[in-house]
Parts: structure tokens; C-alpha cells; sequence
């Protein structure tokens, strides 16, 4: 059953209620942390891109394209669309020799609000290098091209591109490929269920690669995660708590629609999973500042960047104090 997350008030009375489940693995898979279901099921929906980069780093199909660092970064990423990830999009695109309609992703305006007013005003219409998953989708296509994979129908779960994210997402997560729920994401490409722990168990590999046993996965995996911290603003973009966290180079994150969100920690050797059962994104600063606190974290730095994005107080549009988050949860430490 769901539990209680963080109260939302104003005025000293309790205004919104966020509730969920978080789990917690250690280094050797088992749950460390728990509050809520630990085992509940979710789609891990963006927090999955990470996991499908990697059929693309194992055959290096980013270094034959000869995408820059920024560009590998943005195949993990659920950018914002600012120019800077227009420009990446646009470029991956040309190298491999695809155009707008190879791109299963709908035509959109960008997330970021600047960027979206921007194109607004000229009069430009939405394209589908501004959705925020084109990077993993040039990345796929990056992949059929260096595969011999046919570019038709990437997004169908029987094409081999998505044979073999599946197949490295069962293997980092510990679970049964054909025991993987299937949905289709936002994106039109197949979407992946698992229970939280098993997300737990795949966030830990990606922040510890030397527990994969495959050598061409643990390289892509360290890769990949290399290039998510250091090019963290391509993986969402100003101000977002994707990037916020991943500027802290002990973390490995990535986040999902309709509120699951994932992070590994290399020194301490763990990892988190979460949901938030209503689908919001916004208190998630809080409740990962919140478990880091709770855990003893010790880069304080990172948490004031997740409480800069989420304020323990927040003001209306006068800039008068009117209410307050309070993260009420407690992990309980297994024994």
C-alpha cells in the first residue's frame, strides 16, 4: 500500500498529500532501504534510457557515426529541447544519414518554456527533433545503421534493436526478459515494467559496472554513465533535476514520466528506486534530498541543489512566504 511521501501546506493546513513507494538495494542486490512497497510495480518509462543506449555503446555505433561526447550524452537523455540540444539532435542526424521521418517520435515544441516562446514566436512549427526523447531515438537509428537493422519499424518489440535493449535490461535488473511487462511509451517505442527492487538492481550496475559480468555491457555501461556526468546538461537541461544531480559525479540518475525516478551511488554502493503514485515530478528534489539525508550522505551540495529546485518553503507570485514541503517519511533500515 502506498505510503505517505511529503505533505504539501498553506496556511497550517495540509493542502496536497504525495504518496508512494521508495526502494533501496546495497551492493550485494537485497533490499537495504524500504518505505512503502519495495516490490511495487512500475513502468520505468525515461528512467529506461540508460538501459537502451546500451546495445548501441556495445557495438560502438555512437564512436562509428562519430558522434561528439555531448551527442552520446543526449541517447540517455529526456531533453528540454534548448538550442544546444536542437543542435546535438541535428547533428547525430546528418551524421547517419536519417531525416525527420526516420523518427518515430511525434513532432512537439520543446519543454523548456524559453525555447518553446522562442520557436512560438517566429511562427515555426513543432518538429520531432524537439521531443524530448529524439536523442535515444537518432541513438536507435545510430544502432540499426551500424547493425545492418532495418530503420522501419524500430519501435516495434520484435525488431532486433528492441530484441536487444530488452535482453540488457533483463540482465542488469536481474529479471526475467520474457517475465517484463511491455506497454508503449509516450515515444510510440515499447515501454518496460519492473518491480522496484529489480529497477533498484539495474540503477546499482549502472553505478557500479564491475558487478556486470558481460565485458561489452560493463564497457558500455561505463561509458554511458561517464558521459552522463560529464555532459550532465544534455541529459535534461537547465534547471532540471536530472542534470542537477548528475553534476554530482558520485551519482548516476535518470527519471520517468508519471513519477518514478532512479539513482545509483558509486562510494556508497547502493541504489534507489521510487514512485510517486500520483505521476507528479515536482516534489522529486525532495524525497531524493530527503533519502540522501536520511542515508548520511555527505555532499551537501547536492542536497541544496535538490531543496533549491524543491524549497521547503515556497511563495506565490508577490514573492510572499505561503506554505511549505515537508518530506514526512522515514526509510526503514532492513536488519
Amino acid at each position: 500500500m502506498s505510503e505517505l511521501l511529503i505533505e504539501e501546506r498553506r496556511g497550517g493546513l495540509v493542502e496536497c498529500e504525495y504518496v508512494g513507494h521508495i526502494c533501496g538495494v546495497s551492493y550485494d542486490g537485497e533490499i537495504a532501504y524500504q518505505f512503502g512497497n519495495p516490490r511495487h510495480w512500475t513502468y520505468l518509462r525515461s528512467a529506461a534510457k540508460p538501459f537502451q543506449a546500451i546495445p548501441a555503446f556495445r557495438c560502438n555505433a555512437p564512436e562509428n557515426a562519430g558522434f561528439t561526447p555531448k551527442e552520446m550524452a543526449i541517447m540517455a537523455a529526456s531533453h528540454r529541447g534548448e538550442p544546444f540540444h536542437f543542435e546535438a539532435v541535428e547533428s547525430m542526424m546528418r551524421k547517419i544519414g536519417v531525416t525527420e521521418d526516420d523518427l518515430v517520435c511525434c513532432a512537439s515544441y520543446p519543454l523548456n518554456a524559453k525555447a518553446r516562446d522562442a520557436l512560438a514566436a517566429q511562427g515555426l512549427p513543432p518538429r520531432r527533433q524537439y521531443h524530448n526523447c529524439s536523442g535515444k531515438h537518432a541513438g536507435l537509428l545510430a544502432l540499426c545503421k551500424s547493425e545492418g537493422y532495418p530503420l522501419q519499424g524500430y519501435e516495434d518489440p520484435g525488431h532486433p534493436a528492441q530484441k536487444d535493449i530488452l535482453a540488457a535490461l533483463a540482465a542488469l535488473s536481474e529479471y526475467p526478459a520474457e517475465q517484463i511487462r511491455l506497454g508503449i511509451d509516450g515515444c510510440g517505442l515499447p515501454v518496460f515494467a519492473l518491480p522496484l527492487d529489480h529497477l533498484a538492481k539495474a540503477y546499482l550496475k549502472l553505478a557500479r559496472p564491475e558487478l556486470i559480468a558481460d565485458p561489452l555491457t560493463r564497457s558500455a555501461v561505463e561509458r554511458i554513465t561517464r558521459l552522463m556526468n560529464e555532459h550532465y546538461e544534455m541529459v535534461a537541461g537547465t534547471n532540471m533535476i536530472c542534470s542537477s544531480l548528475l553534476m554530482d559525479d558520485n551519482i548516476v540518475a535518470k527519471g520517468g514520466a508519471k513519477g518514478v525516478y532512479c539513482f545509483g551511488l558509486r562510494k556508497e554502493k547502493m541504489a534507489f528506486a521510487l514512485k510517486v503514485m500520483d505521476g507528479s515530478e515536482d516534489k522529486w528534489p525532495m524525497i531524493v534530498a530527503a533519502i540522501l539525508e536520511q542515508i548520511g550522505y555527505d555532499r551537501q551540495e547536492t542536497i541544496e541543489r535538490m531543496y533549491a529546485l524543491c524549497p521547503k518553503q515556497f511563495a506565490n507570485g508577490n514573492g510572499t512566504i505561503v506554505g511549505e514541503n515537508r518530506a514526512v517519511f522515514r526509510l526503514r533500515k532492513q536488519a
